[in-house]
């Protein structure tokens, strides 16, 4: 068995220390009470990072999952129809898995039921709410919605969150941007093209690319948690948007790869004609107002050192 070089090993013991210490400091930042915290889709890409997050914290993770609970910490949960002892004991939710309004809307209720308990729910939005296409304007919380149909079904699934909102149960929406990850996503799709050095902006390159690091989504969530401030709609994307022909720019420097302009047929090709579609026409400047209002401190606002951190080059 070939050894692994000792060079390689420091450097992943440092990346880890770093790591440990900017969750720590998070929540140093976002400090409360330990909270037992029910989350559907903690086995998907962000459920991941925040249900890591949260343990490292001392809060307690319950795992709202849709087969039969086998591991200590998780609860049945049939989206369709909750059962009355589904968020027993729970101080807050949060709700990340991509089921039906429905399901949504009965989780909500649920939560409504419990609000003696339940204190927060927090659900995953995204920024669709604001359409595709709106060009240089800036989108806030206050926007209004945009046309199409991702917009509608955005809308749809905010509205699910009403029953809790009625109850008195604070309800914050987590409208998320293009969530970076080596892990999942846009960046795990586009890391095998770039390390080729055949990266390419899509389109025109000028649309804007509202995005955000796992890391700092995991800490927005964090904070809605435990931030009574929080409220309604939250954007979670960096106060720093690229257009795509930057973001392309940045990741071909981060990886010290070309990335040359043309035809990005390429990539079309790896991420699938809708996917490609879905980044030229998007098109969103979006801004996270509501939390630069209240302070909230990024770990990584810039897209190079967001980069540079999720791909082991810092």
């Amino acid at each position: 068995m070939a050894e692994v070089p000792e060079a390689y090993l420091r450097a992943l013991a440092t990346h880890r220390d770093r790591q440990r210490a900017a969750d720590l400091a998070a929540h140093r930042r976002y400090s409360s009470e330990p909270l037992t915290v029910a989350v559907t889709g903690s086995s998907g890409l962000v459920g991941t990072a925040l249900t890591a997050l949260l343990t490292l914290g001392g809060h307690r993770v319950v795992r709202l999952v849709r087969r039969p609970a086998e591991a200590p910490g998780e609860r049945t949960w049939r989206p369709a129809e909750p059962a009355p002892d589904l968020l027993d004991g729970v101080d807050a939710v949060v709700h990340l898995a991509p089921v039906t309004t429905r399901a949504s809307a009965a989780l909500a209720t649920s939560a409504a039921l419990a609000a003696r308990t339940t204190g927060v729910f927090v659900a995953a939005s995204a920024v669709g709410y604001y359409g595709p296409g709106r060009g240089d304007e800036v989108c806030t919380e206050e926007s209004p919605r945009g046309q199409g149909s991702v917009a509608e079904v955005v809308a749809a699934r905010e509205a699910a969150t009403e029953p809790a909102a009625a109850a008195g149960v604070r309800v914050v929406r987590v409208r998320t941007g293009l969530v970076l990850s080596p892990w999942g996503g846009l960046l795990r799709q586009q890391y095998p093209l770039f390390a080729a050095g055949l990266g390419a902006p899509l389109g025109t390159g000028r649309q804007w690319m509202p995005w955000i690091g796992i890391d700092d989504l995991a800490d927005v969530y964090l904070r809605a948690l435990t931030d009574p401030v929080l409220c309604g709609p939250v954007n979670a994307v960096s106060p720093e948007p690229v257009r795509n022909a930057e973001y392309v720019r940045v990741l071909g420097d981060v990886l010290k790869r070309p990335t040359p302009a043309g035809p990005a047929g390429a990539a079309r090709s790896l991420l699938g004609s809708d996917g490609a579609a879905e980044l030229e026409v998007a098109d969103q400047r979006v801004a996270p107002r509501r939390l630069v209002a209240a302070g909230h401190e990024f770990r990584h606002p810039r897209l190079a050192d967001a980069l540079g951190h999720l791909l082991g080059a810092h």
